[in-house]
């Protein structure tokens, strides 16, 4: 299947799906997948906040791509380990900064992590690590861009989505991540 190819009746929108965890809710127009987000408080949460990201779009029939990396997720959060490399993300609106760390991000496979220090250093400048925190906390992807599996060094790590760091523990159990011993604070 070629995830970059979309329906010309469905080129822009947006839709809820459900996962493991709840609702999620995808985003797409017609250079890819706009935006991801993981489940909120509960399916009206998420609906208002997809549709406060994305206020000119509609619920609408997805487009192969936009089925392609809900069916991706769907896997990812049951467990699976899906190839989510391949779907097409639309970064236009994502600064340069944050695109390189994401695509580091986007390089941690399931079931391992990495701390903010590394990715700045994978950046050159092991001073950049809270600006990689700070990037990974806008990332508009998740779960396609893994920023769950990215922690500070203690072992601890915030997380944006709801739920906090109790829903990057719970993602990370579902990946069966190895010598995890995050702490909950």
């Amino acid at each position: 299947m070629n995830l970059e190819t979309s329906s010309p009746t469905a080129a822009r929108g947006l839709r809820l799906f459900p996962t493991a965890l709840g609702q999620c809710g995808i985003a797409w127009g017609e250079h890819g997948v706009l935006g991801l987000q993981l489940p909120e408080g509960d399916e009206f949460a998420a609906r208002r906040r997809l549709e406060r990201r994305f206020p000119t779009l509609q619920d609408d029939a997805p487009s192969a791509a936009a089925e392609a990396a809900m069916q991706g997720v769907i896997e990812l959060l049951a467990g699976g380990d899906p190839d989510l490399s391949r779907i097409e993300l639309d970064f236009s609106q994502v600064p340069d900064f944050h695109r390189r760390v994401y695509a580091l991000a986007r390089a941690i496979p399931r079931g391992l992590t990495r701390t903010y220090g590394d990715l700045a250093r994978d950046l050159g400048d092991v001073g950049l690590a809270r600006a990689v925190g700070q990037a990974l906390g806008a990332n508009p992807f998740p779960p396609v861009i893994p920023c769950h599996r990215i922690l500070s060094a203690d072992g601890n790590g915030g997380f944006s989505a709801h739920g906090g760091v109790a829903t990057k523990l719970r993602m990370l159990a579902i990946e069966e991540a190895r010598g995890l011993q995050l702490s909950m604070f």
